[in-house]
């Protein structure tokens, strides 16, 4: 009698690990590419940091954006740019290509009114604000897959964005 319930224990917790591996959201099909983005110091962080809620930035190099950004050797914008954002409580950073299409090219851009991140190809939307970048509605819902996330780490007196 204790194997059998000892049993049934084991399979109800194996498919509770199961049902809830269904749930992984993928933020890594996005290629790995360096990032770093140094804001560590009182006059960069006023300049392009993010202060309020939903307040942000995009960064990259390669389209010199921002235009007047100090830009130099030791500056790295990911794969397809970065999206700083203020969330509720701290900044977050992103990577800028669509996690479905995978593809420099194929740059999100963010709707103001509700701060969602939407693929002008696919379609799929994102939230960066309060969803960690997870899939909001579009092809990402069943692909399963999110926006590549970066670390935004506490430097001097602003911050520094990296992967």
């Amino acid at each position: 009698m204790k194997t059998s319930k000892l049993i049934t224990a084991i399979s109800a917790l194996l498919l509770l690990v199961m049902a809830s591996a269904c749930d992984h959201i993928d933020n890594k099909s996005v290629p790995r590419f360096t990032v770093r983005i140094d804001l560590g110091n009182v006059a960069l962080w006023n300049t392009y940091g993010v202060n309020g809620m939903g307040d942000y930035r995009i960064f990259n190099r390669e389209k010199g954006i921002p235009s007047n950004f100090p830009y130099n050797v030791n500056t790295f914008t990911g794969y397809g740019g970065v999206l700083l954002m203020m969330g509720m409580d701290a900044p977050m950073a992103y990577d800028l290509s669509c996690p479905v299409e995978a593809s420099q090219s194929i740059i999100l851009s963010i709707n103001p009114e509700n701060f969602e991140a939407v693929c002008p190809r696919c379609g799929s939307r994102y939230n960066p604000l309060t969803g960690a970048g997870g899939p909001v509605s579009g092809v990402a819902i069943n692909s399963k897959v999110g926006m590549r996330q970066y670390r935004v780490l506490p430097s001097g007196y602003g911050y520094t964005i990296t992967n």
